[in-house]
C-alpha cells in the first residue's frame, strides 16, 4: 500500500492571471476566516487516512501569504495529520515573492520542495500572461533558493502562443535549464472557460497554436529537455532523474489515495472521489456551520476504475496494465494497430505511450476500446 498524499488549497491571489482557469480569488480579505475552516477540516479527516509520505500547498498563490499565515497553515495541517520522516512537502511560489528571508523562513517550515511559477525569461511575455514578476526576479529567485539549501526545485512554464516561435521557446527552455532545476512542468497555453484569454480567443481576439504547431512544440520540447538528460515521466512533466519526479502528483495518476483540504480541493481514496465548494465564503460558512464543505462525491465501479487507470496511464511513462484492456474482443487487433502506428509500446505487462502517443493521450483510452 502507498501512503497517501495531502493537498491543501490556498485560494488567495494578488491578481488574477488571464489564462488561470483554477479556483482563486484576488484577495486576502478573508483569509483568517479560511484559516480557521481549514483548522476544522483537518480535524475532521484525523485519522482516517493514515500517515501521509506528501504534503503540497497549491493554490491561488501559497506565498502571497506572509510567513506567519503559513506558519500557521503548517501548525493545523502537523497537529492534526501524521506524516512520514522522508516527506516530500511542496509549496507553489511566485518568484516576485521570494524575499531572501521568506526563503530562510520556508525552510525553517520544513518545505523541501519548490514548485516555482516562473513561466517565461521574457519580460514580454510576462507581461502578455499578466504576471506580477520580471526575468530578473525569477533569476534572483533561483539564484537565492539554491543559496539557502534547495535541493529539489521544479519550473513552470508556458508556450505556445501567437507570435512565439519555436526558437524563442527553445531560448527560454535553454534559460531554464541553465539553473539545473530537479523538475520541470511545460503547459500549452489553454483557454479555459471563464478566464480572459477564455472570451478574447471566443470572440476571435486570440488564437489557439493550430494542430500542426502544436505537435511541433511538443516534440521540440520533448526531444530538447531530455537530450539534456531529463527523463519525460508524464504529458507535461520532466524529472533530472527517477528520484526528482514529483511525488505528490504522481499520486493522482497512479490512482493512490490523497485528501484536498481548501475550497475546490478533491479526494479520492479506494473507489470513491469526492470535491469540496468552489467558494472560500460557501467554505467557511459550512465549516462554520458544523458541515463538511463537500460539494459531491461518487463511487466509481470496477469498470470505471479501470477506464481511469487506462486514460491516467496513458499520461505516464509507466503506462498501464495490459490485463486492463484484454477483456475487450478487438483487444489484440486494436493493441496491433497502435503497435504498428508507434503510439505505444509493451514492456514488462505494461502498455506505455510512445511521445507520439501522448499527443494523443486524450483520445488513446478511446482507441483501445474501438
Amino acid at each position: 500500500m502507498q501512503n497517501p498524499g495531502l493537498y491543501v488549497h490556498i485560494p488567495f491571489c494578488r491578481s488574477k492571471c488571464p489564462y488561470c482557469g483554477f479556483f482563486s480569488i484576488a484577495s486576502t480579505s478573508l483569509v483568517s476566516r479560511w484559516l480557521g475552516a481549514l483548522r476544522k477540516e483537518v480535524i475532521h479527516y484525523k485519522d482516517r487516512f493514515g500517515r501521509f509520505d506528501s504534503l503540497y500547498l497549491g493554490g491561488g498563490t501559497p506565498t502571497c501569504l506572509d510567513i506567519g499565515l503559513l506558519d500557521a497553515v503548517m501548525d493545523a495541517v502537523f497537529t492534526h495529520a501524521e506524516f512520514e520522516v522522508d516527506s516530500e512537502i511542496t509549496i507553489e511560489a511566485n518568484p516576485c515573492d521570494l524575499t531572501r528571508e521568506k526563503i530562510k523562513a520556508l525552510g525553517d517550515l520544513g518545505f523541501n520542495r519548490i514548485s516555482l511559477g516562473v513561466q517565461s525569461f521574457d519580460d514580454r511575455i510576462l507581461a502578455f500572461l499578466g504576471r506580477k514578476h520580471t526575468a530578473s526576479e525569477a533569476e534572483m529567485a533561483l539564484k537565492n533558493l539554491r543559496a539557502f539549501g534547495f535541493e529539489n526545485i521544479g519550473l513552470d512554464l508556458i508556450y505556445g502562443f501567437e507570435g512565439q516561435s519555436i526558437e524563442d521557446w527553445k531560448n527560454t527552455l535553454r534559460q531554464a535549464l541553465s539553473f539545473e532545476p530537479e523538475h520541470l512542468s511545460c503547459y500549452q497555453l489553454t483557454f479555459e472557460k471563464g478566464t480572459r484569454f477564455g472570451r478574447l480567443r471566443d470572440m476571435g481576439e486570440m488564437n489557439p497554436l493550430t494542430e500542426k504547431e502544436e505537435c511541433a512544440f511538443f516534440t521540440t520540447t520533448s526531444a530538447f529537455i531530455q537530450a539534456h538528460g531529463y527523463v519525460h515521466y508524464e504529458v507535461s512533466n520532466f524529472a533530472r532523474e527517477e528520484g526528482c519526479t514529483s511525488r505528490h502528483n504522481r499520486k493522482y495518476w497512479d490512482h493512490h489515495p490523497y485528501l484536498g483540504l481548501g475550497p475546490s480541493a478533491h479526494s479520492f481514496d479506494d473507489s470513491k472521489r469526492w470535491w469540496n465548494v468552489r467558494s472560500v465564503r460557501g467554505y467557511c460558512e459550512m465549516l462554520e456551520g458544523g458541515k463538511t464543505p463537500v460539494e459531491g462525491s461518487e463511487k466509481l465501479t470496477e469498470d470505471q476504475l479501470r477506464l481511469e487507470s487506462i486514460s491516467l496511464g496513458s499520461r505516464t511513462g509507466k503506462g498501464f496494465d495490459l490485463s486492463h484492456i484484454q477483456h475487450h474482443p478487438n483487444s489484440h487487433k486494436n493493441l496491433l494497430r497502435l503497435l504498428d502506428a508507434g503510439f505505444i509500446e509493451v514492456s514488462a505487462g505494461r502498455v506505455v505511450p510512445t511521445i507520439k502517443g501522448y499527443l494523443v493521450a486524450d483520445h488513446l483510452p478511446l482507441w483501445f476500446f474501438q
